[in-house]
């Protein structure tokens, strides 16, 4: 776990996926094509905690969703990245725009899609119900399950390997 802390110290940049990670992995739509997907509000919480402790939060799915958008402008995600076959693109975008290098980036991920970017990133996180393959290749696990708090999880141990964890609390036990 040590090794983990001191690879979550030096994170600038959380990346999810959202479809097994922010979502439980089910596309669901009605007759006519529209989509619904269920998130969980204690993920939606610990990426405002982390954006509020420093740390920039994005998403690179391989789908694209208005239901996606909605949710992330919701939470203040600016870095939005949908419709992605090859999500190497998208990341090296993104480090090269917020001048990062892999060690300062985790990508949360679930399935074979994740893995090439999973492969680059300082910090590598499988979800607890993520495909074996993504799972031999992570750094650590979550506790949970995708869009069961997953995403919770990742985002506090964040925070406590930087310091920040008992300060974004603290607002919630002061008086």
């Amino acid at each position: 776990m040590k090794d983990i802390l001191a690879r979550a110290a030096q994170i600038k940049l959380l990346i999810f996926d959202v479809d097994g990670v922010l979502t439980d992995g089910c596309l669901l739509m009605d007759k006519d094509g529209h989509e619904y997907k269920a998130f969980h509000s204690r993920d939606g919480h610990g990426m405002k905690m982390l954006q509020q402790s420093g740390v920039d939060v994005a998403i690179i799915t391989g789908r694209s969703s208005p239901v996606v958008k909605h949710r992330m402008d919701g939470l203040g995600i600016k870095h939005l990245y949908q419709g992605q076959d090859d999500k190497r693109v998208a990341f090296v975008e993104l480090m090269q725009q917020l001048n990062l290098q892999p060690d300062e980036v985790a990508y949360v991920g679930d399935d074979v899609i994740d893995l090439p970017v999973m492969r680059q990133v300082g910090l590598a996180v499988a979800v607890q119900d993520a495909h074996e393959l993504v799972k031999k290749y992570a750094h650590w696990q979550t506790p949970c399950c995708g869009g069961r708090g997953a995403g919770r999880d990742i985002c506090e141990l964040i925070m406590k390997a930087q310091g920040t964890l008992a300060a974004q609390m603290s607002v919630y036990l002061a008086d």
